[in-house]
């Protein structure tokens, strides 16, 4: 079975294309390396001291993100990320069922009773936005703005990218002021404690923690589960097995999570002259690793272009690889899990309005659409 998916929104037939003919590509003396292959990604993702993902030589005000576990190497990015492991664990990431499952029910109360749905904006969004707004202890009435930060910080505009920065900036900053004052029992709150007790994160630090965690927190939950919505409406036999038997969803899921890759680019730095694949690389080339590339690749996944919702294994590597595992992982998979069989149980026959034309989001490295209207019964 394929999805219905435009080849304009995820370029497949490219990606295969490169795979065969330049899985290590460079277009020119200067030129960024693009890797195609899943080995080859898997290899890159895996060994930081070659392949670095810190792209600035220290802290920035300007730019707080470039201070987080994204972008840190060993042994900055061991402390960094052992500060956060803590609200991921599978104990606390079970906790936020309850109120997952609450949203949930109060988007699709208010989505039955409209009749129609754009399930981007009005559900793949807003779910894990709530949740991770409550993690971080952000007043509901800035959750609009909290998405807007988000979409701008992945897209392809530079300066909105660095004027969201310095809004950012501003608005966590307070936050913090206000939680040394009040702690209150949130993520936050942990944050500036840990920093008061031992002075383990810099000002920018935090900041940049409250940024990752927002952008980590939603964008790959959002785009997983209207990508999820977008393959079962076009393989209605797929989504008829899913609704009759939920627990088939969380495996569904992996195999979007491959499929339509949430995070289709990732981006390192060579550390020093090295060699993959017998071509040489020179130390401060920028890399691209195309994840959405290395999901697809024929030597690793059988009939990579047929959405198999029973694949197994399904060794993908949307969520990374390495020491920069994506840390919200088991969250993520929880709420899309969540989503799709609350969905199912209540709009099992819904079909995507196909008057309207998909669109990709405005970014190079992440997959999504930007609305996906569909009607319930």
């Amino acid at each position: 079975m394929i999805p219905d998916i435009p080849e304009e929104l995820i370029p497949l037939t490219r990606f295969r294309t490169m795979r065969s003919a330049s899985p290590i590509h460079v277009e020119g003396p200067n030129s960024p390396v693009h890797i195609y292959k899943y080995e080859d990604a898997k290899a890159v993702l895996s060994d930081h001291e070659r392949f670095s993902s810190q792209f600035r030589s220290a802290p920035s005000e300007e730019e707080p993100i470039e201070s987080t576990v994204l972008r840190v190497d060993p042994p900055r990015h061991r402390q960094l990320r052992s500060l956060v492991t803590r609200a991921f664990t599978p104990a606390a990431v079970e906790a936020m069922r309850p109120l997952i499952q609450s949203t949930a029910q109060e988007l699709l109360d208010k989505a039955q009773s409209q009749g129609t749905i754009d399930a981007v904006s009005e559900w793949a969004a807003p779910l894990p936005v709530i949740v991770i707004a409550e993690m971080l202890g952000i007043p509901r009435e800035d959750r609009k703005q909290f998405k807007a930060w988000s979409d701008e910080l992945v897209g392809n505009d530079w300066e909105r990218f660095m004027r969201c920065q310095r809004e950012m900036a501003a608005y966590f900053a307070k936050i913090a002021e206000k939680r040394k004052q009040e702690p209150r029992n949130d993520l936050i709150s942990r944050l500036v404690a840990v920093n008061a007790d031992d002075g383990q994160l810099s000002a920018v630090e935090l900041i940049g923690f409250c940024m990752l965690l927002l952008v980590a927190g939603n964008e790959t939950t959002t785009n997983l589960i209207s990508s999820a919505l977008l393959c079962l409406d076009s393989l209605p036999d797929e989504r008829e097995r899913a609704a009759a038997e939920p627990e088939r969803v969380p495996r569904m899921l992996e195999e979007v999570l491959r499929y339509c890759s949430p995070v289709q680019t990732v981006f390192r730095r060579v550390a020093r002259d090295t060699e993959l694949r017998g071509r040489r690389l020179t130390a401060g080339q920028h890399v691209h690793v195309w994840i959405g590339s290395a999901n697809h690749d024929e030597d690793v996944f059988d009939q990579p272009h047929l959405f198999d919702a029973s694949r197994d294994p399904n060794p993908h590597l949307s969520f990374g690889h390495g020491i920069h595992y994506c840390l919200g992982a088991l969250l993520a998979r929880l709420e899309a899990d969540i989503a799709i069989r609350m969905w199912l149980e209540r709009f099992p026959r819904f079909a995507r309005d196909r008057t309207i034309r998909l669109e990709r989001l405005d970014s190079g490295f992440v997959f999504g659409v930007k609305q996906l209207p569909i009607r319930l019964s």
